[in-house]
């Protein structure tokens, strides 16, 4: 009996130590692949977190009315590969962005790239 219990304990335990799992969610909510440029957004907040950056911003809308945006990104570490950190942006900035739109028509999508008044130029899906 002991020969089957110690074996048997073992396979218990480790069916019972969680596994890391490599789902993740859905890109379904924006329109991949239909790039739409934003000129002159002034920088509110640049998140910095896993497992995704945001980036807030703000346009002169009509009548003079200021409108909010919001940009998800890669994460972090895709991102340091690719030029960017924590401090690529910061509050006051103005950059002309492109982005993939969200499928619900709000203010905001996903973040492609972002232009300097340089014209230095961060790009988050590709490396340059």
């Amino acid at each position: 009996m002991k020969r089957l219990f110690y074996p048997l304990a073992a396979l218990a335990a480790v069916a019972l130590v969680p596994v890391a799992s490599s789902a993740h969610h859905s890109t379904a909510m924006f329109e991949w692949g239909k790039e739409v440029p934003l000129k002159n957004a002034k920088v509110v907040r640049w998140e910095w977190t896993n497992p995704h950056t945001f980036l807030y911003v703000t346009t002169d809308g009509p009548n003079g009315a200021v409108k909010k945006w919001a940009f998800e990104g890669m994460s972090p570490n895709h991102l340091t590969r690719a030029g960017w950190s924590k401090r690529s942006l910061k509050p006051g900035d103005v950059v002309d962005l492109t982005y993939y739109p969200l499928r619900d028509g709000r203010s905001g999508g996903f973040n492609v790239t972002v232009t300097f008044p340089d014209g230095h130029k961060l790009n988050q899906l590709q490396f340059d």
